[in-house]
């Protein structure tokens, strides 16, 4: 045990350390992830150390049960690709346009409306894509307006690490947690509709304070023009979002799993991409983007640290770990040790090892555990880079623009308004549970 637990601590911490120091390496013109990489390599290493368990977590990855990694995956990146596809077409800048251009009396309308128009895009889509869309954008009107973009970069961050939290598709995390203890789509609303409300009613009113100096400054420049590329196709891939978001909603009553449902979406929207483009005759030029721009890097990351936690639970240290937490306030509990331990493993890790720790706890505490180690994974991703992969790509967009912004100037605004948003959620959750 003392050995398996030596390498999973080696694993994380070469992780952490692979994303804030070396990303990506390079084979020939081809850029890969390396906490994947590092992962796998971990994976593989504590089934040869337990080689008693390889037949029985072999059988784990693809028993037909509601946590079987690979449902949860084809349902994270069916959405993701339905996301991305709009984000082609200039969906997300397009929406994001216009927003400014309805701000032009002043940065704090601006302000408001920025917050609210990521947060109303991150439900029904998905936070990471709505931050990578963003971001960059974010950063060429605030140098073309002469403002400071800090303001609207950390309210989009926040915004879309808060409201991510409403629907089962916002986050691969709420995805993982509420499917593998059986939690369905409209189930999962009702409860989390209320903590989501006061996190977000927190974190705006404390970035509004935060900020509201800066934001008394005037506007000297405009927005850009942004037109959509091909409306048609527009209006395809709002359809199916729609659609898709629809039998999600209903998915069980009409006994169909959210795996299917999303996978028959993009298989939908491909086959009306490639009948436009035969009958236009171009290229689906955005189909390619669509799958080139799609994560592949988390397969074997949540397939890995799938199987690393397996074997942990196989040595009984996630039932120890589930004894020490023990039953008294679960709600507390289980939102800040998740909340912490996401800004040290990173938050798709910490939601893997806490399904586990919560599969050893009563029954009676297990809805409480679920939802406020879900909440933990969200907020937790605005309290420091390291919270989720979002924020670690988030920072080195901002390299890239030539925006400073360190470490510790993330963690001095995520302290400021991860904490009270934290226990704002949690306290939500103890009125409706």
């Amino acid at each position: 045990m003392v050995v398996s637990l030596i390498v999973f601590a080696l694993v994380i911490v070469l992780m952490i350390l692979s994303v804030l120091f070396f990303p990506k390496i390079k084979l020939g013109k081809i850029n890969i992830d390396t906490y994947p990489i590092i992962t796998l390599i971990g994976a593989i290493a504590l089934l040869a150390i337990n080689s008693e368990f390889f037949v029985s977590t072999c059988k784990a990855l693809v028993a037909d049960t509601a946590v079987n990694p690979l449902k949860i995956l084809v349902l994270f990146l069916s959405m993701t690709i339905l996301s991305i596809f709009l984000d082609e077409l200039g969906f997300f800048r397009f929406v994001a346009n216009k927003t400014l251009k309805h701000a032009k009396s002043g940065q704090i309308k601006l302000f408001c409306f920025l917050y609210l128009i990521v947060s109303i895009l991150t439900i029904f889509t998905s936070n990471d894509v709505i931050i990578l869309s963003f971001t960059p954008f974010i950063c060429y009107f605030a140098k073309n307006a002469k403002i400071n973009p800090i303001p609207y970069l950390a309210a989009e961050f926040i915004a879309a690490n808060t409201w991510s939290m409403v629907l089962i598709i916002g986050n691969p995390t709420n995805i993982y947690l509420a499917t593998a203890y059986g939690i369905d789509f409209l189930e999962y609303v009702k409860i989390s509709i209320l903590p989501t409300l006061f996190a977000g009613i927190t974190s705006f009113l404390i970035l509004f304070l935060l900020f509201r100096k800066q934001l008394k400054k005037p506007i000297d420049g405009e927005a850009e023009e942004i037109k959509i590329k091909d409306k048609p196709l527009l209006i395809v891939g709002l359809v199916h979002l729609a659609v898709c978001t629809i039998l999600l909603g209903i998915s069980s009553y009409i006994n169909l799993q959210m795996w299917i449902v999303s996978l028959a979406a993009v298989c939908s929207l491909f086959i009306f991409i490639l009948i436009f483009s035969l009958v236009r005759k171009k290229k689906p030029i955005e189909l390619g983007k669509c799958l080139k721009r799609t994560p592949y890097g988390l397969i074997p990351f949540v397939l890995s640290m799938f199987v690393m936690i397996i074997i942990l639970g196989k040595l009984g240290v996630t039932a120890k770990i589930g004894e020490l937490f023990g039953e008294k306030f679960p709600i507390l509990v289980y939102g800040v040790s998740s909340f912490l331990s996401a800004n040290i493993i990173n938050n798709i890790p910490m939601s893997v090892l806490f399904s586990s720790i919560i599969e050893s706890i009563s029954g009676n505490i297990s809805l409480s555990a679920v939802f406020a180690t879900i909440i933990g994974s969200n907020i937790g991703a605005f309290l420091t880079p390291i919270g989720a992969l979002a924020g670690i790509m988030w920072s080195s967009i901002l390299n890239k623009q030539g925006v400073k912004f360190g470490y510790l100037d993330f963690l001095k605004i995520g302290v400021v308004v991860a904490i009270p948003s934290l226990f704002a959620a949690l306290g939500g959750l103890a009125i409706i549970l």
